[in-house]
């Protein structure tokens, strides 16, 4: 088998990345540019993509082409519709990354809540040693098991987030997108209950019809003024130009995003140019990459390549 991994630098440095040639000839390029698509896919048999987009095009001019693997679990950089009409399999890899988005998701509520930053540039740059008391007293935390934690959309990753914030002593409570996950041990409240009441607003839902811009101007109005929301669901569910007006206007208490709208971020999204940048924290879409998810992301593709040529 033919095998090209068109944009490898996207799972980094992982042990397991060479073990794919246990399964035939790959290449591995680490990005590959639109321009280049069609050249490097033309004679594989299988291909493998995170972020590189494949169009019915594309997929009508590589003639060998008999698999597509997504290195994620997110799968509308291919043409599916064109793909089955082509009778190309395509295959995702879901469930490696909870663990990681979890433990990314409590890093961003803990930053924001406890302004450790600020406390550490305090003692950094000498202003406890001039200190007269023993600490310093211009910030307030609050613990998170005095805490509503609402959560929207509580799949797999949302299910981890709810048993840490269970953990910590948090009330949880969490709105279905879809409408149809009612089987859960938390209290289900419909978006703007969810939103009024809760202390933290946890994103952890897909893009799609139900959740493209379902948090605007309206919604954050409804969010106590200390309320944080946190997005490491997906870009396009939250509108980036209102969330910038609701924390300069300081509306809601601070937001936390790893993802986009447009990734990478555009060098003119309003968020980069906010007056209130305590409040917000913004990561570059890691919150799915820890090491061992990204072994685990690997074994996954690896197994599909397996059971296409053993099928």
């Amino acid at each position: 088998m033919t095998i090209v991994f068109l944009d490898a630098s996207t799972v980094g440095d992982v042990p397991n990345l060479e073990s794919l040639r246990d399964l035939g000839d790959v290449t591995f390029y680490d990005v590959t540019h639109p321009d280049e698509t069609a050249e490097r896919i033309r004679e594989a048999d299988i291909i493998i993509t995170n972020k590189v987009v494949l169009t019915r095009e594309l997929m009508e001019d590589a003639k060998n082409l008999k698999l597509i693997c997504i290195a994620a679990t997110g799968m509308n950089n291919v043409d599916r519709e064109a793909a089955k009409d082509l009778g190309i399999e395509v295959k995702n890899v879901a469930g490696y990354a909870s663990v990681s988005v979890a433990q990314t998701t409590f890093a961003m509520i803990l930053h924001l809540q406890m302004n450790l930053s600020g406390y550490d540039e305090f003692v950094k740059s000498g202003g406890y040693s001039e200190s007269p008391i023993f600490t310093n007293m211009h910030h307030n935390y609050h613990e998170i098991s005095s805490m509503r934690f609402g959560i929207i959309g509580l799949g797999n990753i949302g299910q981890k987030v709810a048993n840490i914030a269970t953990a910590f002593g948090a009330e949880v409570v969490y709105y279905s997108t879809s409408g149809q996950n009612t089987d859960q041990p938390y209290q289900r409240l419909e978006l703007d209950e969810l939103l009024k009441t809760s202390d933290v607003v946890s994103i952890h839902a897909p893009l799609n019809e139900n959740t493209d811009n379902l948090i605007s101007a309206e919604q954050l109005s409804l969010m106590k003024p200390s309320a944080l929301l946190i997005n490491t669901g997906r870009g396009g569910i939250v509108n980036e130009t209102d969330l910038a007006q609701a924390l300069d206007s300081e509306s809601i208490g601070g937001a936390a995003l790893d993802v986009f709208e447009n990734e990478p971020i555009k060098s003119d999204n309003p968020l980069l140019g906010i007056k209130n940048k305590d409040r917000l924290v913004m990561t570059p879409h890691i919150a799915w990459a820890s090491v061992e998810a990204r072994t685990e992301l690997i074994e996954g593709v690896k197994k599909n390549i397996e059971t296409f040529i053993d099928a």
